[in-house]
């Protein structure tokens, strides 16, 4: 396959239309039954990787399709407006552990988890968040990792945890020399089997359904020496690298949604009549439904911008200067957009978009989360904030 670089955006487009046929068939119907239950279809999750829908980003040597951020951001949208929790496990799967486990891990890392993960064999996530330490992930992180010999042994409890329940493989983050504060965490790829680990609880949502959350405990859990990501106490590196991709990536899941309800709220405007007339001909309905639209291609330009921007990024660069500015900002935009767009579509369905079987009430309680996640708005906000004024300074 060429290499997105070689792919136009015409090209780009072509190839996601031809995925979105595919998610509207195979996930779309799924979306009932996931939300009713918590059910993850695993089968189909996993034949994703079958369709060379997986390692978006990773080289085709390793399995993947060696395309860019910006791919796998208008396939994000379009696996988001067809199934957005299955969207959600996608996007922790390939973003927040295969590329950051290729950008990261050695060649015998890569070579032993990467074309397993680009394959479906293996299901990936990140665990980084705990129950006292998520904004400030870092500083008040307390699980820790120990060397003994050849191996470390992890002790502590991760929370929050996407697709934990079900992940084959895992980036887990430690304090191995915790006096150092932040500056003493190390990075570890956790397999489900190695001893000590166990999934404590599967996390019952409001939204988001079937994208399985996790509660992970790790108790003297015997992680091989050869499973550090990266360098020991050096794993505030990997994680700032790939945060700002993450915060970029994470804008999809709630702009595919935005467009879905915007598609749901014009039809029901069309063909939905009050007072002899659709409601569509009432210009209040009208002006929702023009700033529903003008808040979805705000959020999609100028992710496309940062995408773009991320492509082009020098990676000892993340965490910090324009690019650190640009994806909080990405998401930042991109979650006040869906929560608008989520909350003027129930307005306009009115009494049925109150309904908790109803699709449009299903996306309207997937918004609220990406508010939170990935650092949230306000965490966003004084990030901008500090890069505008460092300027000035």
């Amino acid at each position: 396959m060429e290499t997105a670089n070689q792919l136009t955006l015409d090209e780009l487009r072509a190839m996601v239309d031809h995925a979105s046929k595919y998610f509207q068939d195979r996930l779309f119907p799924l979306q009932q039954k996931m939300d009713d239950e918590e059910w993850f279809p695993e089968e189909e999750f996993r034949a994703l990787g079958d369709m060379g829908l997986m390692g978006i980003t990773i080289p085709p040597e390793y399995g993947g399709q060696g395309l860019n951020y910006l791919a796998t951001g208008m396939l994000g949208e379009a696996m988001a407006m067809a199934n957005p929790a299955l969207a959600f496990s996608w996007t922790s799967h390939d973003n927040l552990c295969t590329d950051a486990l290729f950008r990261n891990g050695n060649e015998d890392q890569r070579r032993r988890y990467i074309p397993d993960m680009c394959a479906g064999k293996k299901i990936g996530a990140l665990g980084m968040t705990e129950p006292g330490a998520g904004s400030d992930a870092l500083g008040s992180m307390r699980t820790t990792a120990r060397r003994e010999g050849d191996h470390y042994v992890l002790n502590g409890t991760k929370l929050f945890i996407t697709n934990g329940p079900v992940a084959d493989v895992i980036i887990v983050y430690a304090k191995t020399a915790p006096e150092l504060g932040g500056k003493g965490i190390s990075a570890f790829i956790v397999e489900k089997g190695f001893p000590g680990f166990k999934v404590a609880q599967k996390l019952d949502k409001m939204g988001f359904r079937g994208s399985p959350t996790g509660e992970l405990v790790f108790e003297d859990c015997i992680v091989p020496a050869e499973n550090l990501l990266g360098e020991e106490n050096r794993g505030h590196v990997v994680m700032m690298s790939g945060l700002d991709v993450e915060r970029a990536l994470s804008a999809p899941l709630c702009i595919g949604p935005a467009q879905r309800a915007l598609d749901l709220a014009l039809d029901h405007a069309s063909t939905r009549r009050q007072f002899g007339a659709p409601i569509g001909t009432f210009q209040l309905v009208q002006a929702k439904l023009a700033d529903m639209y003008v808040q979805v291609e705000v959020a999609r330009t100028f992710l496309h911008r940062v995408l773009t921007e991320c492509d082009n990024m020098d990676v000892s660069n993340a965490g910090r200067g324009d690019i650190h500015k640009l994806c909080a900002a990405a998401l930042m935009q991109a979650s006040r957009a869906g929560t608008f767009v989520m909350n003027e579509a129930v307005q306009i369905f009115g009494g049925s978009g109150y309904m908790r079987d109803t699709e449009v009430n299903r996306l309207y309680r997937s918004t609220k989360v990406l508010e939170i996640a990935a650092g949230s708005q306000e965490i966003r906000q004084i990030i901008i904030a500090k890069e505008l004024l460092g300027k000035l300074t």
